[in-house]
């Protein structure tokens, strides 16, 4: 081998040893901030989409369903609990993010009730948009009812194991509606006691109410910061997480505003 072959592959190998220093940290430094600490987010929402409600007067139903959409697109949470909705309302939300519905249809005088202005619509309800898949879902009427519209909850299993909930209990007009509020509040509390001894849940809905329904061993939000109706939204979740806050967004086409509770997932232990 020569003297200029030598020389030059002297000089080619401490190019690429010098770029290899450099290259590195650099490499190392992505790779590193690459798995930032995963956040968990549970949005609730209440659409008064019925048609038929005194809130829907203000409602425009094309644009309150862009308002919903936005919510969910900024915030991407992990759950969507949605009250007084529609079918097929609910499942163009679920279509338009990526979502899986579950949805439980809420009778009204004793019959479905189909969503009008306008029809076609599906028929009136709760539901709960998750970024996994269903596995199961199982919805109840509460034993106490106090109004026509009936009270009922909904939680879905996903595929992930985690169980999402939302319910809308009856208003506290009146002494039987209270008595009424006051027992599905209980049953509520049970029903979630019994989801959250099988594995991680999660529950948001629309209780009419300020006092909490949260079983023990769950915290507890609401949207005490709402400028229409607050106090009465809840969001509630297994202690698997931590350093829980709630935040309020105004809504412009529906009568309660949107509450969103975040938190970063605990450590594995």
């Amino acid at each position: 081998m020569s003297f200029a072959v030598r020389k030059l592959l002297t000089t080619l190998v401490a190019v690429v040893a010098s770029t290899l220093a450099v290259v590195s940290p650099i490499v190392s430094e992505v790779s590193s901030s690459s798995s930032p600490g995963s956040t968990i987010a549970v949005l609730q929402m209440n659409l008064c989409l019925s048609g038929q409600a005194g809130c829907y007067e203000r409602n425009d139903h094309a644009a309150v369903l862009e308002e919903a959409t936005a919510q969910i697109d900024d915030h991407h949470p992990a759950a969507v609990t949605i009250n007084e909705a529609c079918r097929r309302d609910a499942a163009e939300l679920a279509r338009r993010t990526g979502y899986a519905m579950s949805f439980a249809a809420v009778n009204y005088g004793g019959a479905p009730l189909p969503c009008i202005e306008p029809r076609g619509r599906g028929v009136f309800g709760i539901a709960a948009l998750t970024k996994d898949s269903v596995s199961t879902s199982d919805d109840q009427p509460f034993a106490a009812q106090s109004d026509p519209e009936e009270r009922r909850w909904l939680c879905a299993t996903t595929s992930a194991a985690i169980t999402v909930c939302t319910a809308h209990l009856s208003t506290r007009g009146s002494t039987g509606e209270r008595a009424a509020n006051d027992s599905e509040c209980r049953q509520l509390r049970s029903v979630l006691t019994r989801h959250q001894q099988a594995g991680s849940t999660f529950f948001g809905g629309d209780l009419n109410r300020q006092d909490s329904c949260a079983p023990a061993g769950m915290w507890a939000v609401r949207d005490t910061a709402a400028t229409q109706s607050a106090g009465v939204q809840h969001i509630y979740g297994t202690t698997s997480v931590t350093d829980w806050s709630a935040s309020v967004a105004e809504a412009s086409y529906t009568d309660h505003d949107f509450l969103l509770a975040a938190a970063s997932a605990a450590p594995s232990s």
